[in-house]
């Protein structure tokens, strides 16, 4: 019976130690444990994170426009009917006021260095030195000289009437083209003026259809009517600078031409026998 007992409380202890949790056993529940945990809480980085961005991205200045893609807005926003009038006025301008600038240079002559020369040249009594020295020299001075020499033989007076008659030809071609430019000078502010005049008209059509005077009704029309008058003031202005540049080149180059005139009446008067 002792015997029997024991067996029967050893088989008892044995019974409840299977039933007991094992220790090795908690660990990996723990370990799923944190890493769900962990899991759970990647997604919620990754959303805080885009939420930094999209506030980085709104936070961050938006990027402005450039000069040329202003410049276009404004002239689409003006209307094609009539900007496109006072941009051909600008375009042609400019055309003919480069034109113009070419000429003009090329015509700027050294007038003390070519009355040295001719002076040289003259009292040797070497005539045909002094006329290959005006053919080799450009601008109107240079002509003008090249024609008195021209007419030598026929007398000083005839010289003189010879460089009086040339020299208003000259001067025609300096002053070419400018009677455009300043067509065009009147041109761009008149069609700038006609839009805001077509502007305004659109926007009291809009108040009558409407019958309400509002912002929201009058701004296209009042848009249009400001866009094509700041444009077609903008090109008067711009093409007016160049213009009184050219009429003070002209200026600069007719004094040239008559002072030159003077003294090269002056050494032929001198030499001339």
């Amino acid at each position: 019976m002792s015997i029997f007992g024991l067996l029967a409380f050893t088989n008892l202890n044995g019974l409840k130690a299977q039933d007991a949790p094992a220790p090795a056993e908690a660990a990996p529940a723990t370990e799923q444990v944190d890493e769900q945990t962990a899991d759970s809480a990647a997604p919620a980085e990754a959303i805080n994170a885009e939420e930094a961005e999209v506030e980085t991205v709104a936070a961050a200045p938006a990027k402005k426009d450039t000069f040329h893609q202003v410049l276009k807005k404004k002239f689409i926003e003006g209307g094609a009917g009539w900007m496109t009038p006072v941009l051909l006025c600008l375009i042609l301008g400019l055309a003919l006021v480069i034109e113009r600038i070419l000429y003009l240079n090329m015509s700027s002559t050294n007038v003390t260095k070519l009355l040295n020369g001719i002076e040289d040249n003259v009292k040797n009594g070497n005539y045909e030195g002094a006329k290959e020295l005006c053919r080799n020299t450009r601008g109107p001075v240079a002509s003008i000289f090249y024609q008195g020499l021209d007419r030598i033989d026929t007398g000083l007076e005839n010289v003189e009437k010879s460089i009086t008659s040339y020299g208003g030809v000259q001067m025609a071609r300096l002053e070419a083209n400018m009677t455009w430019i300043a067509m065009f000078i009147a041109l761009a502010p008149s069609f700038g003026f006609l839009g805001t005049t077509v502007g305004m008209v659109g926007a009291f059509d809009a108040i009558e259809a409407a019958g309400d005077i509002s912002p929201t009704v009058v701004a296209g029309g009042m848009k249009v009517a400001l866009l094509t008058t700041i444009f077609g003031l903008i090109v008067a202005i711009i093409l007016q600078i160049f213009y009184n540049y050219l009429l003070t080149k002209i200026e600069s180059l007719v004094s040239d031409m008559e002072e030159g005139s003077i003294s090269f009446m002056d050494i032929l008067v001198k030499y001339h026998k």
